[in-house]
């Protein structure tokens, strides 16, 4: 059963499947300030409902920056940090897979995570480590 929580620039919703996708679009001058963050991190505290899961993040039409303050609240969250098992990101360019590796390099050494051009290896990855996660666990 699909539960779903949509916002202006970005939907989060759960499947069977266990993953949390998150899939975010903009316009060329989005910048993610900190209210929009809190609004996402009660978004997925509420589908995870306290089960960690691999998230899949769709990040191929975004354009626009992240404030730092933005991007700490929402790496540093300890119940975000405590839910998710990995990332799997969906991009398009070059350019956003560089701020991603820049963005993971400075702000977020701890979660694992992989880049993909289309959804099935993206869901592949975000399964295996679920499984990986919940046979140790």
């Amino acid at each position: 059963m699909s539960k779903v929580i949509g916002f202006n620039n970005a939907i989060f919703w759960t499947d069977d499947s266990g993953i949390l996708y998150c899939e975010f679009s903009s316009s060329s001058n989005l910048k993610l300030e900190t209210q929009n963050i809190e609004l996402y991190i009660n978004a997925i505290k509420t589908l995870c409902d306290g089960k960690p899961m691999p998230f899949l993040i769709d990040l191929k039409d975004i354009r626009g920056t992240f404030s730092v303050a933005a991007t700490n609240l929402i790496t540093n969250n300890p119940e975000i940090v405590n839910l998710r098992i990995t990332e799997s990101y969906l991009v398009k360019t070059l350019r956003t897979k560089l701020w991603l590796a820049c963005y993971k390099r400075l702000y977020d050494r701890i979660t694992p995570f992989a880049t993909f051009n289309d959804i099935n290896s993206a869901e592949r990855y975000c399964l295996e480590a679920k499984n990986r996660f919940y046979k140790s666990a």
